[in-house]
């Protein structure tokens, strides 16, 4: 396990156990002991009515950047797979949405939150979902398993990108999509600019611009693929609607 890595996997493992305030910060500082979570990240960016449906502590352990039921469009009987899925929020809330009929994935590195995620899901009395221990750069699926693939905050933490969204491409079916939340930078930014408005662990610095998750989607197999900024984060810097569809003849 790399250095970054290992530094987001004890982010994590904190926030699972300390209720969600040690995610994804602002600031170009993000001192463990001194960290600000304001309302560009977490639970603020679920509707009321997503938030009185969950568990209270799936909801505090929301670290994200959006929400990307808002974009996922899931329907009834979709399998849904969401990367780094955390204390769970996406995955219940997603299983809420396809119904009985569907079935909601989550996977994440954190042994902390993958006992947190399941926990809620006992909680919540959620039977169509399952919680993976893997990493979102070699999935524990199978190819063509998954409907539609979503994340919240996540790619951008990966040191691997070109690795987590081919693996994104393996596992949905054909015809499948991927509609995700994540932070991304103008297309003027530097990595060194990036560097400069927040740490790697914070959800800045390891940030893609636009055109590179454009042609890291392309790059992957997908189409139609497009990146809408929502809200900003950091100077330059912005939470992202990331959408993509992968092709009906794609194997």
């Amino acid at each position: 396990m790399n250095e970054v890595r290992e530094q987001v996997r004890q982010r994590y493992a904190l926030a699972a156990v300390q209720g969600g305030d040690q995610g994804c910060c602002s600031g170009a500082s993000c001192d463990p002991e001194q960290i600000v979570v304001d309302e560009k990240f977490g639970a603020s960016l679920y509707s009321a009515q997503d938030a009185v449906s969950i568990p209270a502590e799936a909801l505090a352990a929301s670290l994200g950047c959006g929400n990307p039921l808002a974009v996922a469009d899931l329907r009834a009987g979709e399998r849904v797979l969401d990367l780094g899925s955390g204390g769970g929020i996406d995955v219940l809330l997603s299983a809420r949405r396809v119904g009985p009929d569907g079935f909601a994935y989550g996977v994440d590195m954190t042994d902390e939150m993958l006992e947190l995620a399941r926990a809620n899901a006992t909680k919540a009395g959620a039977t169509n979902v399952e919680f993976l221990r893997g990493t979102i750069e070699d999935l524990p699926l199978d190819d063509a398993v998954v409907d539609v693939v979503i994340s919240n905050c996540v790619v951008n933490l990966s040191t691997d990108k070109p690795a987590v969204l081919a693996e994104a491409f393996r596992v949905l079916v054909p015809g499948g999509r991927i509609g995700i939340s994540d932070v991304v930078a103008e297309d003027h930014l530097s990595e060194r600019d990036r560097a400069e408005r927040g740490s790697y662990v914070g959800c800045i610095a390891g940030a893609l611009s636009r055109s590179e998750y454009v042609q890291g989607l392309a790059a992957a197999g997908f189409a139609d693929a497009e990146v809408t900024f929502t809200h900003e984060v950091a100077e330059g810097m912005h939470g992202a609607i990331v959408r993509a569809r992968k092709p009906l003849a794609a194997h």
